[in-house]
């Protein structure tokens, strides 16, 4: 129901029909869809542990140098798996659980280069391909310069 600011605008013919829809407006299984994001959001993750072990076990990295190259192949297999059309299927299933990991952010990257492709190459992808992204980019590089501002005057006080 819109607030009594709102409904003094409609007609009572528009109230009437919102009630009518709010009644038979399915119910949104909230519980199921927590739980179908979190363990799909976790099986990404876990995934990614695995293979980040991989190139620990295999390759003889250090814990540290093994995070980039992980990441590297989590992007690369959400790109593939999103040109290929079967991680927009994991994610209706999953919702949100798809979105919060770092190939989340790369879905979001390869799906809007992939649909604006017939615009050609420079208007279309590399002009709307971080449209999405690109909020996400410019919060991190904000909040990186005020973690690292804080950081810097707090060392600067003499403390940590």
């Amino acid at each position: 129901m819109p607030s009594k600011a709102k409904r003094k605008k409609l007609t009572p013919t528009q109230i009437e029909y919102q009630s009518f829809a709010k009644q038979r407006e399915p119910t949104r299984p909230i519980f199921k869809n927590a739980i179908r994001a979190f363990f799909v959001g976790g099986f990404i993750c876990l995934l990614g542990q695995f293979i980040q072990m991989f190139f620990m076990n295999v390759f003889h990295f250090s814990q540290k140098a093994a995070g980039n190259p992980t990441v590297a192949v989590l992007i690369f297999t959400s790109v593939l798996l999103t040109g290929l059309g079967v991680y927009d299927k994991i994610a209706q299933f999953a919702g949100g659980g798809t979105a919060v990991p770092v190939t989340g952010f790369a879905n979001s990257i390869a799906s809007a280069a992939i649909e604006h492709k017939t615009e050609g190459y420079v208007l279309g992808v590399g002009g709307n391909m971080f449209k999405l992204a690109g909020s996400v980019i410019v919060f991190g590089v904000v909040s990186a310069f005020f973690v690292a501002l804080i950081k810097w005057a707090i060392s600067a006080l003499g403390g940590v």
